[in-house]
């Protein structure tokens, strides 16, 4: 299974470190050459964005990461392998990474999009169904609340042409792939879990995240961010009743992600 590595030019530290982290572990990275927002056409950009969203204005950073792993859905597919893993270059990759990334042998039928890392504080719980075991300690779950963050994450090629199909975003990467509260594809798609994660979003090597700068100034307080938080809490209220329900019947619980 090809591993696309989304990496920024001007972060060489960091390609460095995800290849000794690779190395390490028995696996070979193939480079995708990240679209960096600082020198990026805007209007070149801002094409494949609708103006507005469920979250509001996306940052000019979230877009060009978007199209980043845009490019690694097209690779997938123009290599015919049934399946491709996508990480981004600030995740950390525990042991039984080699196990997720170094075979598809394991991935039961039928499934397009399963979700490696584990994005939250130390404790975060996702809402899950239908557990699977994997052996070697290993489960995966079906994904019924939102868990967001795109570091890590496996999709078959089937899953990639679906998401190539998409004319115009209406979200950043990570919701579109892992937020069913305002994710149209997200039903299509039916994302899993792997229990525990093997990986974890980091600012390990240098500065902090590219993007962040780019998000400073629409998180600032006005009736602007108070509209889009409102937004947010009405689309996050719509599925409640359905999860509800999973729990009620026993056929979903919340579970921690990361290992112990």
């Amino acid at each position: 299974m090809d591993i696309y590595l989304i990496n920024l030019a001007r972060r060489p530290d960091r390609l460095a470190e995800m290849q000794i982290q690779a190395e390490k572990l028995g696996l070979a990275l193939t480079r995708v050459n990240a679209l960096d927002a600082r020198d990026a056409d805007v209007s070149s950009v801002d094409r494949w964005f609708q103006a507005d969203g469920p979250l509001g204005e996306i940052p000019r950073g979230d877009k060009c990461c978007s199209l980043s792993h845009r490019q690694a859905w097209s690779r997938l597919v123009a290599s015919g392998a049934a399946f491709g893993a996508v990480l981004e270059d600030d995740v950390v990759l525990e042991d039984g990474a080699a196990f997720a990334l170094g075979g598809t042998g394991w991935i039961p039928q039928n499934i397009d999009l399963i979700k490696l890392e584990h994005y939250g504080p130390p404790g975060q719980s996702v809402l899950l169904s239908d557990f699977t075991d994997l052996g070697q300690g290993f489960r995966i779950a079906r994904m019924r609340s939102r868990h967001t963050g795109a570091a890590a994450y496996i999709l078959s090629r089937r899953a990639a042409e679906m998401l190539l199909a998409i004319a115009r975003f209406d979200l950043p990467v990570d919701h579109l792939l892992f937020n069913p509260n305002n994710s149209k594809i997200f039903a299509r798609l039916k994302p899993w879990q792997l229990l525990p994660t093997v990986a974890r979003q980091q600012d390990f090597v240098g500065d902090k995240s590219d993007i962040e700068g780019w998000r400073k100034g629409l998180r600032k307080f006005n009736l602007t961010y108070a509209r889009r938080e409102l937004i947010r809490f009405g689309y996050d209220l719509k599925l409640l009743p359905g999860q509800l329900a999973l729990l009620a019947t026993g056929r979903a619980r919340f579970t921690r992600v990361a290992k112990d």
